[in-house]
């Protein structure tokens, strides 16, 4: 790595992770967080300063992260989607949704932080209209982003020296947004929706805010 400001983000094989990495490239060496090797290794290709980091989230280890010395900013963007109502779905749906969107992120961000200390550095966890309000058929999904935003919370109150912004995206144009339409029984309209950029620009946005200002929450809806 360079001397640039370092990110790491996590999710970055594709969909909003993906957008968030191309959106700090130009000024930031980025760490491509993600199981997909493959896809890891043609964003880093696009994008000079970046390299992929394939890891398993929720058995992630300190020898994971032992190279990463300083930490200018951390983007959780991984996360899975499981929806049913709470009478069609047993334990192992809520203890899976729980470790992958909540406490994986719990436990990088522990093993991170000494880097995110010695950079004053930037926490960003993408979340969700769904950690906002409740649907049916939504539950176990939405009371892990409730979870997170309440992850965020303590971490702002506990790291005063390091700035920690939520992000609330409406529905976005991804292969998640694919999967909860099919079970919702509607069509697929990426018309309608966010696009994974404009997700990434809010995320840039908290970012580079001036040093004298924290964002520590941003909610985005699509316009239509």
């Amino acid at each position: 790595m360079s001397e640039r400001p370092t990110a790491l983000v996590t999710g970055a094989s594709r969909g909003v992770g993906a957008a968030v990495a191309r959106a700090l490239a130009p000024t930031h060496d980025v760490l491509l967080g993600g199981r997909d090797e493959a896809a890891l290794a043609a964003t880093a290709a696009e994008l000079p300063g970046a390299r992929p980091w394939p890891v398993e989230l929720t058995r992630v280890t300190q020898a994971d992260v032992e190279h990463v010395e300083r930490l200018d900013v951390l983007v959780h963007c991984a996360g899975i989607s499981e929806l049913g109502r709470i009478a069609d779905q047993p334990a192992d749906v809520w203890r899976r949704t729980m470790d992958v969107n909540v406490v994986a992120v719990a436990e990088l961000t522990r093993l991170l932080l000494p880097a995110l200390r010695r950079a004053g550095g930037h926490v960003v966890c993408v979340n969700s209209g769904a950690g906002q309000r409740v649907n049916p058929g939504w539950g176990s999904y939405s009371a892990s982003k409730f979870a997170l935003k309440a992850l965020a919370d303590a971490l702002r109150l506990e790291e005063p020296e390091l700035r920690v912004t939520t992000v609330y995206p409406g529905r976005t144009a991804t292969d998640m947004q694919r999967g909860v339409r099919e079970f919702e029984g509607g069509d697929f309209e990426p018309e309608r929706y966010l696009t994974p950029e404009s997700v990434a620009r809010a995320v840039l946005a908290a970012v580079t805010a001036g040093p004298d200002a924290h964002l520590t929450e941003l909610t985005i809806r699509p316009r239509g």
